[in-house]
């Protein structure tokens, strides 16, 4: 589906982008509108054209895909799984008849979910998500830490995740709770390396080059008035949990606190999906991480009709051959031919079961004898680069250009967790539990992900999916004062794997970049 919008340029050209964003119709600037990415495709005259890159003059018209929009509304993982005890101790007293109300804050680099939480009794009140403002800056932490270049600009991306994120949030989950603003006596908030040094206005442009120093990794209290975090009263003490490393954040921090694997007898694996693959094993009570540069292709950056998860995006896909079938889920419900896009999760199914069934080969290639097989309709062939259309009346298709941007990232990801088990000495079948966080890993078929190399070696009755732990880590900490101790302990404690001095890394990644 599409809208057309009109929009005027003053004097002289003006970039369409901004012209759409003037008029309330913001864009998918997800690479900082370096003309990187798809997301922000539009059509003039007839023609797709990126917007980020595209000038117009006078009055024009232009026809803005639903893909293409930012404004729909983000699909926002809230929910977590995690069987650790904790003390009924809150880490800020409740006040009788004042502040009784706390937050926990998973500052995600794409999404930002929020608890409110009753402290005299534990209970969640509400809960709150959006996408991270920040987006429009680009979306990963390695375009945010590039447009953070001066003051001013930290100031802005500060602004963002607090102005134009956070505290709306709060709001709502308030609106929702039926308690006041006045009522919150503090918060703990968890997010990557990044997105901690931004929200603080910290410069983190040292994250982003060689020797990746951060500028601060413990535990900090600041004030809402320090953050600007002006919805709250200017003394309200905000908790930000402690991170590893600069790949390594609080958010994995939260996770192997919240997973409770420091306590697991066998090894265990906790895996967290996104734009960075972040990895932790526990062995014998030891702890070694690493992170590795998934990049958004798992969000559907660089892919044509790629696109986050979000109501009528295609969710799921099954498919066969022999003969061809080929069913779509769309998330919320709807028609498939209307589908608004391909999210992570299908990309996933789609490489699995056309790999299972021949019509990919292990380079990701459609194999000639199966690709005639297809239905003619469903069959796209432009300058020798074919794709897949997702059903004969639909706009929707999945290109042998987009399996080139999804296996690096899915060789990542497996070349991490292979090197990681391969310097402890543990083999995939030793590990009792691996613990699959994150949003993206509620909506994934695990035997696929499997299947495709994504979680090379595993079994998927070792697999627990574990949800948002970087949130669940957050609440702990308001509910649990001893929860913010024993997560310094547990940093302090982690081994940092850097796979980039690992020899066999590379050989591991090329392996990778074929379909088993």
């Amino acid at each position: 589906m599409s809208q057309a919008v009109t929009v005027s340029a003053g004097a002289g050209a003006e970039l369409l982008t901004e012209l759409l964003a003037a008029r309330g119709h913001p864009l998918n600037t997800r690479c900082a509108s370096r003309g990187l990415c798809h997301g922000c495709e539009v059509v003039l005259d007839g023609k797709t054209v990126r917007a980020c890159q595209t000038r117009v003059s006078g009055s024009v018209t232009v026809s803005v895909p639903d893909r293409s929009r930012l404004e729909h509304r983000a699909q926002v993982s809230d929910s977590f799984n995690t069987d650790i005890p904790y003390a009924q101790a809150p880490l800020f007293a409740p006040i009788a008849g004042g502040r009784d109300t706390a937050f926990a804050v998973d500052l995600g680099t794409t999404t930002v979910a929020v608890l409110l939480v009753d402290l005299p009794t534990g209970g969640v009140l509400a809960r709150a998500g959006e996408f991270n403002a920040q987006i429009r800056f680009g979306d990963n932490v390695l375009t945010r830490i590039d447009a953070a270049r001066t003051p001013e600009a930290i100031a802005a991306l500060q602004a963002a995740a607090v102005t134009d994120t956070i505290a709306p949030l709060l709001r709502r989950a308030c609106q929702r709770a039926g308690r006041g603003l006045e009522r919150l006596a503090g918060g703990a908030i968890a997010g990557n390396t990044t997105m901690l040094h931004l929200l603080t206005g910290t410069d983190p442009t040292p994250l982003g080059v060689a020797p990746f120093t951060p500028r601060f990794l413990e535990a900090r209290r600041v004030t809402a008035g320090a953050l600007g975090l002006t919805a709250l009263a200017a003394d309200v003490p905000v908790q930000l949990l402690p991170g590893i490393a600069a790949y390594i954040g609080a958010d994995l921090t939260a996770g192997i606190h919240a997973t409770g694997m420091i306590y697991d007898e066998q090894p265990s694996l906790l895996v967290d999906i996104g734009t960075n693959g972040e990895i932790i094993l526990q062995s014998g009570g030891r702890l070694t991480g690493c992170a590795t540069a998934a990049g958004p292709a798992f969000e559907g950056s660089g892919l044509r009709c790629g696109i986050r998860a979000r109501a009528g995006a295609v969710g799921g896909i099954r498919l066969g051959l022999d003969p061809f079938r080929l069913e779509l889920q769309i998330i919320s419900g709807g028609a498939a031919d209307q589908a608004v896009g391909i999210c992570g999760s299908a990309y996933v199914d789609f490489l699995a079961a056309a790999r299972g069934c021949g019509l990919l080969n292990d380079t990701g290639r459609f194999a000639a004898d199966a690709w005639a097989r297809v239905p003619a309709e469903l069959r796209l062939d432009a300058d020798g680069e074919r794709a897949l259309r997702l059903g004969a009346n639909g706009k929707t298709f999945i290109s042998e250009a987009d399996i080139a941007v999804l296996l690096p990232a899915k060789a990542a990801i497996g070349a991490g967790i292979e090197t990681l088990l391969a310097v402890t000495g543990t083999d995939p079948a030793a590990v009792s539990k691996l613990y699959l966080a994150g949003g993206f890993g509620l909506h994934l078929n695990v035997a696929h992900a499997i299947a495709i190399g994504l979680l090379p070696g595993f079994r998927p009755d070792q697999v627990r999916v574990v949800g948002n732990t970087a949130l669940a880590g957050a609440l702990l900490t308001v509910l649990d004062r001893s929860a913010l101790a024993e997560m310094e302990r547990l940093r302090a404690g982690v081994n940092v794997l850097e796979l980039n001095l690992q020899e066999d890394f590379e050989n591991r990644f090329v392996d990778h970049l074929l379909l088993p």
